[in-house]
């Protein structure tokens, strides 16, 4: 496995939730920050022990020392630096979503296929042994064939509307910031149970309750795949939801109660398997932090450039699925409309 010199681009929580968790990598080590601002990167390289503070995005990308890049701006500007880092030769693992629609994700995509960079979207508990147990199951026919997917990842966060989450500039709102995820495991889910990595809906109906910013606070989906397979979706950032993922075969049911976050500091997991009437409980063990898993799994899968656990076709495909949620939900974002 290959061993990987990082730079953070963007000095947010998730940012250092990721530079905590990298000091638990197999293969990572954390090098360098850049931020906006001097002040922002030397307050995030003293928490971190970081003598390679830079001002500027593109100082983090100019420093030799630096291989692979994690992107962990606002969504509006993943498309934006994800290309840059391409160009400047690094590594890219870019936080969810991808960017903000499809269109910008395929110029994302032909950058770093041009510039033969890897690149992976950041949805961590793809990485996950978790992960890794359910698809095992689903293959395996565990609960017979699969008929419903019940999918959630909903909180509630306090009305703002200078808050990035309600900002329309910021790309604002609960599909992209983390309906993304229920999209993404419906997707994966229903593929492998057609025997494929993943599966676009063929249809596809969504609805939401939208702030004032025009960016959704609440919102529903319904998505039908090839072999009859139904999902059901939800997100919020204004309604607290169980953000449990459910399962529903021919022969029983799959109930994983912590999908998204799966022992985010290292630990053990569970999935509870029904098989007609008997239900089991599948303990899953990951010594290491959900990031650091993350950050391994992108080591390992340099030299393909992309990672099975989130391709670029299943990230394509999840855009476009969201696009298609943002559209029946009236959900679009100021740079997205043409300019007069």
């Amino acid at each position: 496995m290959n061993s990987l010199s990082w730079g953070i681009l963007g000095t947010g929580r998730i940012a250092g939730l990721f530079a905590k968790h990298l000091r638990h990598s197999k293969t990572g080590k954390l090098v360098a920050v850049g931020s906006r601002s001097q002040t922002s990167a030397d307050r995030f390289g003293a928490e971190f022990n970081l003598a390679r503070r830079h001002a500027s995005y593109q100082a983090l990308l100019d420093d030799p020392t630096v291989q692979a890049v994690y992107i962990s701006t606002p969504h509006p500007l993943h498309a934006e630096w994800a290309v840059k880092a391409a160009k400047a030769g690094k590594h890219i693992l870019c936080e969810k979503p991808l960017t903000l629609n499809h269109p910008d994700a395929v110029t994302v995509i032909d950058a770093a296929r041009r510039h033969n960079v890897f690149l992976m979207e950041a949805f961590m508990y793809r990485c996950h042994p978790q992960t890794a147990k359910l698809v095992e199951l689903i293959r395996q026919k565990a609960i017979g064939e699969v008929r419903l997917i019940q999918a959630s990842f909903g909180f509630h966060r306090e009305f703002d509307p200078n808050q990035r989450l309600l900002s329309n500039e910021l790309g604002g709102g609960g599909i992209l910031d983390v309906g993304c995820y229920p999209v993404s495991m419906s997707r994966l889910i229903a593929g492998v149970a057609l025997g494929e990595p993943f599966a676009n809906p063929v249809e596809f109906h969504g609805c939401g309750h939208l702030a004032t910013t025009g960016v959704d606070l609440w919102a529903v989906a319904s998505a039908k795949f090839r072999g009859e397979i139904l999902a059901t979706l939800a997100t919020s950032i204004h309604v607290v939801q169980d953000n449990t993922l459910r399962i529903y075969g021919s022969e029983g049911s799959i109930i994983v109660p912590t999908p998204w976050q799966p022992a985010m500091d290292g630990g053990s997991t569970t999935i509870v398997v029904d098989r007609k009437g008997s239900p089991r409980e599948i303990v899953i063990d990951a010594p290491q932090p959900l990031y650091a898993i993350e950050a391994d799994n992108v080591a390992a899968h340099i030299e393909q450039r992309q990672s099975p656990a989130m391709s670029w076709d299943d990230s394509l495909g999840n855009m476009q699925t969201l696009d298609r949620w943002r559209a029946a939900a009236g959900v679009v974002y100021h740079s997205e409309k043409p300019r007069k």
